[in-house]
This record gives C-alpha cells, sequence and structure tokens, in this order.
C-alpha cells in the first residue's frame, strides 16, 4: 500500500515538475501572435488573451512556481531552525521570549493578508515574494522547531552531555538536531505543499509577477475571461498547479510512512 502510494505520488507529480524543471529548454522561440482565446491554427493549445501560444507559455510557466516555492520553504527553515533551537535549548527566559514573542505577532495575521499588506507598500518582484513567503511562514515553523527540540532537550541523554561538558553546538546539532529530523520531514512536506498555494495565489492576484507574465498562477488569473471561449489556456495550467502540490504531499507522506515502519521493525525484534 505505502509503495503503491509512492508510485501514485511520483506518477503524479513527474508530470508538472518535468514541465516545471525542462519545458523552457524545449519551449520554441516565440512566433507571431494570432487572435485571442482561438483554437487551431498551429496552436494545439491555443492561444491566451493576448494571442500567445499557450503551450509556450505552459512550458515557460512552471519554473517560477517551482523555484519560488522551493526557495521560500529553503529559507523559512534556515530561520527557523536556529531560533527555534536556540529559544529550546536557552535557559535564558528573556532570550526566549524575545526570540518568540515577536514571532507570535507575526502569527496571527493570515498569511496572504501579511503578503496583500506588503504589496501595497512596495511592489515585490521575484525575490520580494520568495521573502514575504518564507516571512509568512517563519512563525509556525519557529513553534514547530522549539516545540520538537524542546520535546528531545528533556530526555535524560541531554542532561548527560551536558555533565559530561559537551559543548552546546554538538547538544543541539548532534542530538536535538538528529532528534528533529522524524517531524521536521513531516512538516517540510507539509508546508511545501502550503508554500506552492500561497506561492501560486499571490501571483494569481498579481504579487510579484507582471501581469503578462508566463507563470501558471498568472495565466489562470488573465485567462479566465476566455475560459468557456477557449478553456485550455486556464485548466492546463491550474491543473499543473494541482497536480504538483498533491503529488508532493503523497510523496512526502509516503516517505513518512516507510520511515515509521521501518523505525518500527528496528525497534521489535
Amino acid at each position: 500500500m505505502r509503495t503503491g502510494r509512492f508510485t501514485l505520488g511520483l506518477t503524479v507529480v513527474a508530470v508538472p515538475l518535468v514541465l516545471a524543471l525542462l519545458g523552457p529548454v524545449f519551449a520554441d522561440e516565440p512566433g507571431p501572435r494570432a487572435a485571442s482565446f482561438t483554437l487551431g491554427e498551429g496552436h494545439w493549445l491555443g492561444t491566451d488573451f493576448v494571442g500567445r501560444d499557450v503551450w509556450r507559455q505552459v512550458l515557460h510557466g512552471g519554473r517560477p512556481v517551482l523555484l519560488t516555492a522551493l526557495a521560500a520553504t529553503a529559507l523559512t527553515y534556515l530561520v527557523a531552525l536556529p531560533v527555534g533551537l536556540f529559544s529550546a535549548l536557552t535557559r535564558r527566559r528573556w532570550l526566549e521570549e524575545l526570540l518568540m514573542r515577536p514571532l507570535d505577532v507575526l502569527l496571527a495575521v493570515p498569511s496572504l493578508l501579511l503578503i496583500l499588506l506588503a504589496a501595497t507598500v512596495f511592489a515585490p518582484g521575484a525575490v520580494g515574494l520568495t521573502l514575504l513567503v518564507a516571512l509568512a511562514n517563519v512563525p509556525d515553523a519557529a513553534r514547530l522547531v522549539r516545540a520538537a527540540a524542546a520535546e528531545a532537550a528533556a530526555r535524560p541523554a541531554v542532561e548527560a552531555l551536558r555533565m559530561q561538558g559537551e559543548t552546546w553546538w554538538r547538544t543541539a546539532v548532534g542530538y536535538v538536531g538528529r532528534a528533529m529530523l522524524r517531524p521536521l520531514a513531516a512538516d517540510a512536506g507539509t508546508r511545501l505543499t502550503g508554500v506552492l498555494y500561497l506561492v501560486a495565489t499571490a501571483a494569481f492576484l498579481g504579487v510579484g509577477v507582471a501581469p503578462d507574465a508566463a507563470d501558471w498562477a498568472v495565466m489562470v488569473d488573465r485567462n479566465r475571461t476566455g475560459l468557456f471561449v477557449q478553456p485550455w489556456a486556464v485548466v492546463v495550467p491550474a491543473v499543473l498547479i494541482v497536480t504538483l502540490t498533491t503529488g508532493t504531499n503523497l510523496l512526502f507522506d509516503a516517505a513518512l510512512d516507510k520511515g515509521r515502519q521501518r523505525t518500527g521493525k528496528e525497534g521489535h525484534p
């Protein structure tokens, strides 16, 4: 069953992932524009709202979504890991409060609202959108890291390491960090899926991308006026976003189930 879920996830995610990573390599040079929302005439997925070839836009439109989501997720943990570890392992209450209380304020603001509020102050590009999505995810990720680290730090092994005079780095990374791998891996799979949806939604609303950019989310937004005339310009990018997020979630779930099964076998002779 677990192997079947992994295979299903890999199958689902393969098409959008390949298109996102390798699509621009195989895309032809842009040809002359045709009439808006037409089918045929050499455009096998039709044309978009300004007469561009939809298939060419699809080939170029996945990489911005995927790279922004991956970069935002990586940046989230790059900040959340040290903050969560320091707050869980420090014995100075004031330092823990200093690290976590500002994040609690950010946590109270919905992620999309935070991005939209920031977008009213300045016009973020791709880098700005990545930073905003990471900022929206840091509070929740840091709290999870802190909880996982605090649970591991309460074990007798950590106290034994402290009594032996082990360095903070060896205790935090060598023991507590390894003990956190499983919950962090579970969170990473769920978070990447959420980040993909958040990036796509922000792009759909025009945050961080140009109005006519080759981006799957932008394609859905800009072409929806012609949905009933030329549906492929909306349906194809929308399906690719959904399959990318769904397949990613299935892969992480299957991998974690396999890890739990292996751990159970090792623990029960």
